[in-house]
């Protein structure tokens, strides 16, 4: 026989835990992106723009 007080319970704790478990799904993916990104950018740096190039010369 079913105990409706545990039944309660646990749909009561099952409602909780849905939002909380939506939450660190979230999170845990934020944290991957940004560490992916930063990975990619450590191995495949941008080149950097020289500050010697012709066009940023000032013609006088």
């Amino acid at each position: 026989m079913k105990n409706p007080w545990m039944s309660m319970w646990l749909s009561a704790a099952n409602k909780a835990a849905g939002p909380a478990r939506g939450f660190w799904s979230a999170e845990i993916a934020r944290q991957q992106k940004a560490f992916a990104k930063t990975m990619t950018e450590a191995m495949f740096p941008k080149p950097s723009s020289s500050k010697s190039s012709s066009k940023s010369r000032r013609s006088k």
